[in-house]
């Protein structure tokens, strides 16, 4: 296991169990003293591959640092366009004056929703990442399947699912993939938004 991280369950008592990275040399430690009912486990430790980090969240992080480090945009516009990335801040109070609820799953109480890109923050321009109008309040599994294009929206409110999306995950998540869902209308400025989402973000069939 060299080389590899090790995860071990651990009970808590009342307070139930959770996984938790321990050293190699811990990790062979407790596996001698548990015994042989744990060598397949070990065996199956010594092929794991690592995952790396999310490539879209790297490479929004190393936007979010050039944005940080940029003198020439005022200290109190780069916390907001920084907060933006989140769904927070100044950018989720324009959305919020244009939208009430999320338009999948109905939650109104803004401390359940994020502010969602339509053109996504990390091909935006400082100017569109805190535009309302490039925003949606969606839940955060929702914001999920929207930023990642599994899910987006025609400008007539029709919701569009992708045909790479998971069906039964979705439906556990919120959405009603039986039905023709359509989440209501939405400005022209929205519409603009949008179009950018299905064109440039919406994942087509690999045949297509």
């Amino acid at each position: 296991m060299k080389g590899r991280a090790v995860f071990v369950l651990l009970g808590l008592g009342t307070m139930g169990a959770y996984l938790t990275e321990t050293p190699t040399p811990l990790a062979e430690v407790l596996i001698g003293l548990i015994g042989q009912e744990v060598a397949p486990l070990a065996l199956s430790a010594t092929k794991v591959i690592p995952t790396s980090m999310d490539d879209l969240d790297v490479w929004e992080g190393k936007i979010e640092q050039g944005v940080a480090g940029d003198q020439s945009i005022p200290e109190t516009d780069r916390l907001a366009i920084i907060r933006a990335r989140k769904g927070q801040g100044l950018f989720k109070d324009r959305v919020r004056r244009i939208e009430s609820r999320c338009r999948v799953t109905g939650v109104e109480n803004p401390v359940h929703l994020v502010a969602s890109h339509c053109k996504p923050w990390r091909d935006a321009t400082n100017e569109e990442r805190l535009n309302g109008e490039n925003g949606l309040l969606l839940t955060p599994s929702i914001d999920h399947l929207f930023d990642r294009g599994f899910i987006g929206f025609e400008n007539n409110g029709r919701l569009i699912i992708s045909p790479v999306a998971h069906h039964p995950s979705l439906q556990r998540m919120g959405i009603d993939t039986t039905a023709d869902v359509n989440v209501g209308a939405f400005t022209s400025g929205q519409k603009q938004f949008l179009d950018f989402h299905r064109s440039d973000v919406l994942l087509k069939s690999i045949r297509s």
